[in-house]
C-alpha cells in the first residue's frame, strides 16, 4: 500500500508549464495536467494511492511498502532526476524528466536501467482526473494505453508489456546491466486524436541540453554556487513558459501545519513573489525571464491599475474562486484541500512597492525600456497617493481585520520614492514636488505609529505590542540605513521574540489574543524560511557577518537531499511544512548568498 512521504521525501520535475512531484520510492504523487493550475491527474500526495499515483520501481510483494531509492541526484544543472536502489537481486536505476515543450504535448518521462544484476520491476499507473474524482475509462488503442475522461486524455507509451487490474495498468520486466525500457505518458485533448509517440532517449538529450544552455547564463560564481544554481533552476521550473508569470508553488494544500488548517492553493503568480523572483533572476543573469514577467504584468493589469489584484492566474486570469475538495483526505489528514484562492480579493498596499521595486531594478539593470510599464508605475502612485493611509490585510494575507500594517506603509514608501527617482533621471515627467512630499509624509507617518519607543522596535501594525518578521526588509529596503538604532532594535527584538529555539524566525506569534490570533486562523505554523534569511540579510547588513553566515548554512542544511525547500519548518517535528517546493525560500536564500559572498562572509 502507497502512502505518500514526507513533503521533503519529494524531487521536483517540471516543463516550465506544469510540474510533478517524485517520492523516494518512485512514485509520483502530484501531477497537473495540462498546466500548473490544471485539474491533478495524480493526486495520491493529498489523499492515497486511489486519487491516483505512477510508481516505477523495484517490484515488492503485496501489502509491503515499496522500497525506498538509496540514492537519488539530478544529473548535473538540470531538472533531470536519477534514482538508485540497491536490491538482493542487483542495481536499477530510473531516470525521471518533463521535456520542455515546444510543438509536442506535455509528456511525463520515465526510463528504467539496469546497472547491475538482474532486477525485477513494476510499474503501476492509477491516473484519477479532476484531483482524484473520476476514474477513467482506459482502452488500448493500437498499441497504446489511453485514458480518457471529459476534456483529458492521456496516453501512455512502453515497449514493455501492460495489463490492467484493480483500475489500475501494470508492467511487470526485468532489466539487467545496460538495459533500458521507457515509459511515457503524454496529455492531450480528448476530442484530438493521438499524440505522437515520444521518443525518450531523444527527449532526454534535448532536456539534458535545455538545462545545461540555460545555466551557462548565470552569472553568478561564488562559494554557493550550487545553492544558487539549484534555486534558479527552481524558479525556473516554477515559471510558465507561455506567458511569463512565476507560480508560488506547483502545489496546493500542502500544510504549514502536520493536521492542521492552513492549508492553501499556491499554484499562481503573486506579484509580490513573482517580483522578488524577477530580482533574483536579473542580478544572476536573467533578463530574458525578467523580460517576460514584465509583459506578464503589463497585460495582467492592463487598463485597471486601480483595481491591482494581489495574485492573478497564470496567464493573466482575475478569477480565482476558493473551493474545497471534500472527498480527499488532505496531506496526512490536513483539511481542508483548497483550489482557488480567496485572498486573491483582499487589498494588500505592500504590493505596490514589490512591483515598483522590481521595474526600478528592471530600469537600472539595463533592460529595454517599455513606456506603458513606465506609464503603470505613475498610474499606481496615483492610487497609492489615495489609498496609503487605509488598513489592510498585508504581506501575510490575514482573515481577520483589516490593520495599518507597518511593513504595508514601508512598501507604500518604497513604491513612491522609487517612482521619484524615475522622475529625477528624466526618463518620465510626473508631480516630483508632491510625491517628494508623499515620500516624506509615509515616512514621518510609519516612524511616528509603527515605531514603539520604549522596546525600541518597529511594531507589526500601528498602535500593536506585536513583532513581525517582515520588519526585517526595513534596512533592505532603504527605508533607513542599517545602523540605525531603530534598525538594529528591531532586529535583536525579532530575534529574541520570534525565533524558535534553533535560531529561525517566526512570521508572526500566532498564539491567540482574545480568543482569536491576529490572523483570523486557528492553530500555529512552522518557522518562515524566507524569514531567517531575511535575518541572515540583517545581520550582515549591521556588521554580525560570521553570525549571518552560521544562520544562512544553517538553512541550507534544512534543504532536502536535492537541495529544494518548502515553505516552513517545523523545528518541533524537524520537517518542511507548507507548499513545496517554494519560490518564496528559493528567492531570499539566493539573495542572501549574493550578500554574504559580495562581503567575504563564507566558510571554507
Amino acid at each position: 500500500m502507497h502512502v505518500a512521504g514526507r513533503i521533503e521525501d519529494y524531487a521536483l520535475i517540471g516543463d516550465m508549464q506544469t510540474a510533478a512531484l517524485v517520492g523516494r520510492d518512485g512514485s509520483a504523487d502530484w501531477l497537473c495536467l495540462p498546466r500548473f493550475d490544471s485539474h491533478a491527474v495524480f493526486a495520491g500526495l493529498l489523499g492515497t494511492e486511489e486519487h491516483g499515483f505512477w510508481r516505477v520501481g523495484p517490484a515488492h510483494q503485496k501489502g509491503e511498502e515499496p522500497p525506498r531509492a538509496d540514492r537519488r541526484r539530478y544529473r548535473g544543472d538540470s531538472l533531470v532526476l536519477e534514482s538508485e536502489w540497491d536490491t538482493s537481486r542487483g542495481t536499477v536505476r530510473v531516470i525521471d524528466f518533463m521535456p520542455p515543450r515546444e510543438q509536442h504535448a506535455p509528456q511525463l518521462v520515465r526510463i528504467v536501467e539496469g546497472v547491475s544484476g538482474r532486477v525485477p520491476m513494476r510499474s503501476a499507473l492509477r491516473m484519477r482526473f479532476s484531483y482524484g474524482w473520476v476514474v477513467p475509462w482506459v482502452q488500448q488503442i493500437e498499441g497504446r494505453t489511453v485514458a480518457v475522461a471529459g476534456p483529458d486524455s492521456v496516453w501512455l507509451d512502453t515497449e514493455a508489456d501492460t495489463y490492467g487490474k484493480d483500475l489500475t495498468t501494470y508492467s511487470d520486466f526485468t532489466v539487467g546491466p545496460g538495459d533500458r525500457v521507457a515509459f511515457a505518458i503524454s496529455w492531450q485533448p480528448s476530442h484530438k486524436g493521438a499524440p505522437s509517440e515520444p521518443d525518450a532517449e531523444e527527449a532526454l538529450e534535448a532536456t539534458e541540453e535545455f538545462w545545461r544552455d540555460w545555466v551557462d547564463h548565470c552569472t553568478y560564481h561564488g562559494p554557493y554556487r550550487e545553492a544558487v544554481v539549484r534555486s534558479l533552476i527552481t524558479l525556473k521550473a516554477l515559471t510558465y513558459a507561455p506567458t511569463g508569470g512565476i507560480v508560488a508553488a506547483p502545489t496546493t494544500s500542502l500544510p504549514e501545519c502536520i493536521g492542521g488548517g492552513r492549508n492553501w492553493d499556491y499554484r499562481f503568480t503573486w506579484l509580490r513573489d513573482a517580483a522578488i523572483t524577477l530580482s533574483s533572476l536579473l542580478r544572476t543573469g536573467y533578463h530574458q525571464e525578467a523580460l517576460a514577467w514584465r509583459e506578464w504584468l503589463l497585460r495582467a493589469v492592463a487598463g485597471d491599475p486601480e483595481n491591482l489584484q494581489i495574485m492573478y492566474g497564470i496567464a493573466g486570469e482575475r478569477e480565482l474562486s476558493e473551493a474545497e475538495l471534500t472527498w480527499l483526505p488532505g496531506y496526512e489528514a490536513s483539511t481542508p484541500v483548497r483550489i482557488g484562492n480567496a485572498a486573491a480579493g483582499q487589498l494588500q498596499l505592500d504590493v505596490y512597492g514589490e512591483v515598483t521595486e522590481a521595474l526600478h531594478l528592471a530600469h537600472m539593470t539595463g533592460l529595454a525600456r517599455n513606456d506603458y510599464a513606465s506609464l503603470l508605475q505613475l498610474k499606481l502612485i496615483g492610487y497609492l497617493e489615495d489609498h496609503w493611509d487605509e488598513p489592510d490585510e498585508g504581506i501575510w494575507e490575514v482573515r481577520g481585520p483589516r490593520r495599518h500594517f507597518t511593513h504595508s506603509k514601508v512598501m507604500a514608501w518604497v513604491a513612491v520614492d522609487r517612482t521619484v527617482k524615475l522622475i529625477e533621471s528624466g526618463e518620465v515627467d510626473g508631480p516630483l514636488a508632491r510625491w517628494r512630499d508623499l515620500r516624506d509624509e509615509i515616512h514621518r507617518d510609519v516612524c511616528e505609529k509603527g515605531y514603539d519607543k520604549e522596546r525600541n522596535t518597529f511594531t507589526q501594525s500601528y498602535g500593536s505590542q506585536e513583532l513581525d518578521a517582515s520588519l526585517l526588509l526595513i534596512p533592505q529596503m532603504g527605508f533607513l540605513p542599517p545602523d540605525d538604532k531603530r534598525v538594529i532594535g528591531t532586529i535583536e527584538a525579532i530575534q529574541r521574540e520570534l525565533s524558535t529555539e534553533d535560531g529561525f524566525v517566526l512570521r508572526y506569534p500566532t498564539s491567540q489574543v482574545d480568543d482569536a490570533n491576529v490572523d483570523g486562523l486557528a492553530g500555529e505554523e512552522g518557522a518562515f524560511l524566507a524569514c531567517s534569511f531575511w535575518l541572515a540579510d540583517d545581520l550582515a547588513m549591521i556588521g554580525r557577518v560570521e553570525e549571518a553566515r552560521k544562520l544562512f548554512e544553517r538553512l541550507l542544511a534544512l534543504r532536502n537531499d536535492l537541495g529544494l525547500l518548502a515553505e516552513e519548518w517545523d523545528s518541533k517535528l524537524q520537517r518542511q511544512v507548507g507548499n513545496f517546493p517554494q519560490a518564496f525560500s528559493h528567492v531570499p536564500l539566493i539573495d542572501t548568498a549574493l550578500r554574504l559572498t559580495a562581503s567575504g562572509a563564507y566558510g571554507g
